[in-house]
């Protein structure tokens, strides 16, 4: 049965005139006729009653027509999701990311996406940086958006998203609160909260090196895997923490922010994958572009 015909027959069917339908499917009237004569002897059952005067639907069809219709619906809708699908526009992405882009770059990201392509679905997974390259290299994610600089090999790229300056969270009381910004010699004698080596080896390894630069001996008081428990624990009184201000866009109450002179040193943040290797992956990557050209050094 081809579509051709079922168009043939539910045109008629509405405007029950060959030469109006024909007409509206940009045909001639007799091969309108020899599809509906195909039509109807593959059904061994006739569609209309006709005579030289008007056209009518038989009871066969008018049963068919509904039938007729839904397929005809179910059939458009197929090249539809085909075509958005090919055009990268329709299906699940699965993205990771670190804690830390939760107040302000994952919305901004998902938000857009939600808007320009509604029918891509994310799934989202909080991991941090050493689990998402893991599940990169195994398939099981298409994108992680980590803390840069990650071990090179094994397939995985990155490009920088963003770059972020480092601030000092600390208690509102605290006597440094009153400063506009500190220096790393300020934090000397305090007990200091740091994102732990193993959930982001090389932030941490690039920002102890840029505190020992400018000779600061650390007194750290525990190494964390959130920023959400630093911050609860300098809401605490418990100590100071140290963190990029994308993580400090959400603060707890009590807690406030200071800005940290490092010297210029930034972290990083990026996207990670391994393959563009589909017209959804090239989707997200793209507007990823967008939203966040490549930021200056």
């Amino acid at each position: 049965m081809e579509l051709k015909h079922l168009r043939a027959f539910v045109v008629l069917a509405e405007e029950l005139h060959f030469g109006r339908a024909a007409q509206r499917l940009s045909i001639v009237q007799p091969a309108l006729s020899m599809q509906i004569k195909a039509l109807e002897e593959e059904l061994g059952a006739k569609l209309f009653e006709r005579d030289r005067h008007s056209v009518a639907l038989s009871e066969v069809g008018r049963i068919f027509l509904p039938e007729a219709r839904a397929a005809l619906h179910q059939s458009a809708r197929a090249m539809d999701i085909a075509r958005a699908s090919g055009r990268g526009e329709i299906g699940r992405i699965r993205i990771a990311f670190v804690s830390s882009v939760l107040p302000n770059l994952l919305p901004t990201l998902i938000r857009a996406l939600h808007a320009r392509f509604p029918r891509i679905e994310p799934e989202l997974k909080d991991l941090p940086t050493p689990d998402q390259l893991a599940a990169l290299r195994d398939g099981q994610l298409d994108f992680g958006l980590v803390r840069l600089p990650v071990p090179g090999g094994a397939g995985i790229r990155t490009r920088v998203v963003l770059h972020e300056s480092f601030v000092v969270a600390l208690p509102a009381d605290h006597p440094l609160a009153g400063r506009v910004s500190l220096c790393p010699a300020d934090l000397a004698r305090a007990p200091l909260f740091l994102l732990a080596r193993r959930y982001a080896p090389g932030f941490y390894s690039e920002l102890v090196a840029a505190l020992e630069r400018h000779g600061v001996a650390l007194q750290v008081a525990s190494e964390l895997g959130e920023f959400s428990t630093m911050l609860a624990l300098v809401s605490a009184g418990l100590g100071l923490g140290l963190l990029p201000s994308e993580a400090a866009q959400a603060l707890p109450p009590n807690v406030v922010a200071r800005p940290l002179e490092l010297g210029g040193h930034r972290a990083a943040l990026g996207l990670a994958w391994t393959e563009l290797d589909t017209p959804l992956k090239n989707t997200l990557f793209g507007l990823l572009q967008e939203l966040f050209p490549d930021p200056p050094e």
